[in-house]
């Protein structure tokens, strides 16, 4: 599996030998997230002299994006914005990268292993389905998302969308001042690079350069796009269906053996609202964009929530234990077991959509609402892999 990355700057990631099978030249990657179990993986790379690698098949789900500079697959020449995607199994051309070119390189579902073949038209797999791929992404138009949350302003682009899967590849744009407030989960995994502009959000500033990658069910949001908007490569294992939650927020605790006052007593339960207690990341602005974005919503006759920066009012999770009042004035009564009352977590997870890997909770699927489904929880994540000098976490929203 991939671990939770959220948020981290690719500066902060160091440089390896780039795992380019077969080529002949000098590149380099930076590994962005890697899945050690069956090859997965995301990287930025950079073409330190001019590389070229002849016709051959790919081992995992491949894809291309250029940032700068070119490529050129047979005698087709490829610029800034270009776009391949290379099927598992199918035979694709040759390639060519000119000296300082810069992409994005993902692999899915495989490894880096590259097998040669005398030419693109043979060794096409049995199993493999679909073909080669090229995509001018700067000849495209944006488009409106049709659910682009409180407020319009969101726009994509689609790269690729696999037709038995459901995992695709878009740009994202946000225009300045989109903004939502909720915090969303989805039923796949979502990963994305940052390409252009800067976005505020729970778990730090989305700027050039910066990436997550983040697995099923994790809780994220409170959104507000900066000065000028913010464009991403954005890439999901599955439809991505939006379940929001507002007012969030998390208690836990537990029995201390050797550590804690007397040296085996805990006496201190967190919260999401404590964690935020310290000075946090958003602005006036920031803040005003999201009561707007409430307002927005009301008036379009949606339903919807008051947004309330965490610290700022009674933790709901002390009220829902029953043990302080909607005022935040303690019951006198806490002798009723709250806790009982709350659903089993099992009974919302459908292992049944979840034959493989049944292990890892984040692995992505697609998902149909049922009659009578439950809609799966979020997945309280662990502290998130973050940028040691350029990302932030404040505990908004966990």
């Amino acid at each position: 599996m991939r671990p939770h990355v959220e948020l981290i700057s690719e500066h902060d990631y160091i440089w390896h030998a780039a795992e380019l099978p077969q080529g002949e030249g000098k590149a380099h990657q930076r590994n962005l997230s890697v899945d050690e179990e069956d090859g997965s993986s995301s990287m930025r790379v950079d073409f330190q002299s001019k590389w070229g690698r002849g016709p051959g098949l790919h081992h995992a789900d491949t894809e291309y994006y250029v940032m700068s500079g070119s490529m050129t697959l047979g005698n087709q020449k490829i610029g800034p914005g270009g776009y391949i995607h290379a099927p598992k199994g199918v035979p694709m051309d040759s390639i060519v990268f000119e000296e300082g070119t810069q992409i994005l390189h993902y692999r899915e579902f495989g490894d880096a292993g590259f097998d040669r073949t005398e030419n693109a038209h043979v060794g096409r797999k049995s199993d493999a389905y679909g073909d080669i791929l090229v995509v001018d992404s700067g000849a495209m138009n944006w488009t409106e998302v049709p659910n682009a949350g409180p407020q319009p302003g969101l726009l994509i682009k689609y790269l690729h969308v696999d037709p038995v899967t459901g995992f695709y590849t878009r740009l994202v744009h946000s225009k300045e001042g989109w903004t939502d407030h909720r915090l969303a989960h989805h039923p796949c995994y979502e990963e994305a690079y940052t390409l252009q502009g800067k976005m505020s959000y729970n778990f730090g500033d989305l700027d050039v350069g910066t990436y997550f990658f983040r697995p099923a069910r994790v809780k994220h949001g409170h959104f507000v796009s900066l000065e000028g908007g913010a464009t991403w490569l954005l890439r999901s294992d599955g439809e991505l269906t939006n379940w929001y939650t507002q007012n969030e927020w998390l208690r836990w605790g537990g029995e201390a053996v050797n550590y804690g006052p007397d040296g085996g007593r805990m006496t201190y339960s967190q919260s999401s609202w404590d964690l935020a207690n310290r000075p946090h990341a958003r602005s006036a602005h920031d803040l005003k964009q999201l009561e707007d974005s409430v307002a927005f919503q009301r008036a379009q006759g949606a339903p919807d929530k008051d947004y309330h920066q965490h610290g700022t009012h009674v933790d709901p999770s002390l009220r829902a234990l029953g043990l302080v009042d909607d005022h935040g004035h303690a019951h006198d009564d806490h002798s009723h077991d709250v806790m009982a009352e709350w659903p089993e977590p099992s009974v919302l997870e459908h292992p049944e959509e979840r034959t493989d890997r049944a292990h890892n909770w984040g692995t992505g699927r697609n998902y149909k609402q049922n009659i009578g489904q439950e809609t799966p929880v979020p997945i309280i994540s662990t502290l998130p892999v973050r940028s040691r000098s350029r990302g932030r976490w404040d505990g908004d929203g966990m």
